[in-house]
């Protein structure tokens, strides 16, 4: 049984090109049964594929001593099977109690930032050597419980098919299994795992899916209930992939300098159609998907039939106006400091010297370099002097820009680095950048670029530093 098993994991992972020009795999382990199952065939599928494989354990700090049961399991099976493990400790119930959500959402936060920063060391120490890829134990009975609760909640297409198995740099390798099948695969291998106590309790939603409502449609309607809502999900992420598609192409033809323009031959076109188009565009200009609904896209096409000049005030910052040629969607003018930055200022940055802008001021000092301790000041920033080849401006973000993410010069856009640091939307255009062209040297008050970063040839240092007026 567990070679069939294993060799179905194999054919579905190849069908679905997983390991396509992979370097390393960071696997989600819990420590219970779905992920301890998920890392056994991980490791063989590594010695088969040639990828590294990393573990990546958080204890939220919700369980207590079964926490730590958990984590020591987790540790000690790696330990045994010789395979890097790294456990990140987050406090789970003091961040949902900060930022006022629930514990589920808290927690996948704190999941979401460990993978962050273990990619970004990954990152780092190979030099971009392969893709980076991040493995979920999800399985079958999983999607067909998140099917039914995101049905519940009110979704389209794309909430009922959500768990895909290869979604960017995320992937899904139990996916094509059932929760019998991984139990039966356990205890063929004599796989280790433990038992989460919160997932007998009916506390949670996906709980009371899970012990009732599943069971009762596999008893009284069909008992390969799962396995269809999994095949209907496959075919419904077809249809959803192809609507965006079609969306795309739609909007196209709508771009202009201020956001995106619906003329009358847009409207002319399918409803279906024109639903994709506004939703691609809503989420191009907020940088996410967060907040954005059904309700929203209805309140953009509406104003097709509204009065010129009527308006439809929307999450994220953004707009959509009737105006005489057509509804424009667009992100709103800020009223503030940064206003005059969004037509394209910019200031040049004296070295060495000051400069006082509407972003704030800026002082700059050049030094020569001796192996000193690198400052680490939200602020202030160490640069290379001699890496920087042109003159330095401060100005707002712009299309084009970039940032070199790491010493091997890789690149990233400047939006994507936005919204991996969970730089809200409404801010983005509210930063100042330290820029040469289209490259972006330093998101003030984040990250740096890694082209200009001090290392041991280094001679003489830039020094920048930010004061906010």
């Amino acid at each position: 049984m567990q070679d069939r098993i294993y060799h179905k994991i194999q054919k579905y992972t190849e069908e679905n090109n997983m390991f396509l020009q992979a370097g390393a795999v960071l696997a989600g382990v819990s420590g219970g049964g779905d992920s301890m199952a998920m890392l056994d065939m991980l490791i063989r599928l590594s010695e088969a594929q040639g990828f590294f494989l990393q573990v990546i354990h958080v204890n939220h700090m919700i369980r207590g001593q079964e926490a730590e049961r958990d984590q020591k399991l987790v540790e000690e099976v790696c330990r045994k099977k010789g395979i890097s493990c790294q456990v990140y400790v987050r406090d789970v119930p003091g961040l949902a109690a900060r930022l006022g959500i629930g514990l589920e959402e808290a927690g996948r936060m704190a999941r979401k930032e460990a993978f962050l920063a273990a990619g970004s060391r990954l990152e780092e120490k190979t030099g971009g050597g392969g893709r980076i890829l991040t493995a979920l134990a999800h399985n079958k009975n999983d999607l067909a419980e998140t099917m039914l609760h995101h049905l519940a909640r009110g979704t389209g297409i794309r909430g009922l098919s959500s768990m895909k198995p290869v979604n960017g740099e995320l992937i899904r390798p139990l996916l094509c299994l059932e929760r019998r099948e991984i139990d039966e695969y356990l205890k063929e291998r004599q796989i280790p795992y433990a038992l989460d106590g919160t997932n007998l309790e009916d506390d949670y939603t996906r709980n009371r899916i899970r012990h009732h409502i599943i069971p009762a449609m596999e008893k009284e309607i069909n008992a390969k209930a799962v396995s269809h809502m999994a095949e209907t999900a496959a075919i419904l992420e077809m249809a959803e992939e192809y609507l965006s598609g079609m969306g795309r192409g739609l909007l196209r033809s709508c771009g202009t300098e201020e956001g995106f323009l619906f003329r009358e031959d847009f409207f002319e076109n399918e409803k279906i159609l024109q639903t994709y188009a506004v939703r691609e565009a809503l989420e191009e200009i907020a940088g996410q998907r967060k907040d954005l609904a059904l309700i929203h896209i209805n309140a953009v096409l509406d104003l097709w039939n509204g009065r010129t000049g009527s308006c439809a005030d929307l999450p994220r910052g953004i707009e959509a106006v009737r105006r005489y040629e057509g509804v424009l969607l667009r992100k709103k003018a800020p009223e503030d400091k940064a206003g005059a930055l969004l037509r394209g200022s910019s200031w040049q940055i004296p070295v060495p010297g000051v400069l006082e802008c509407p972003f704030g001021i800026f002082r700059t000092k050049i030094f020569s370099y001796s192996g000193e301790k690198i400052l680490e000041k939200k602020y202030t920033k160490w640069m290379d002097c001699d890496k920087i080849k042109y003159g330095l401006t401060v100005r707002a973000r712009r299309s084009g820009d970039y940032l070199v993410i790491n010493q091997a010069g890789n690149k990233k856009k400047l939006t994507r680095c936005m919204i991996d640091d969970k730089i809200p939307g409404e801010l983005r255009e509210n930063i100042p950048l330290v820029a040469v062209g289209n490259e972006v040297l330093w998101i003030v008050g984040g990250r740096m670029s890694g082209n200009c970063r001090i290392t041991s040839g280094t001679a003489r240092v830039l020094q920048i530093e930010y004061q906010e007026k």
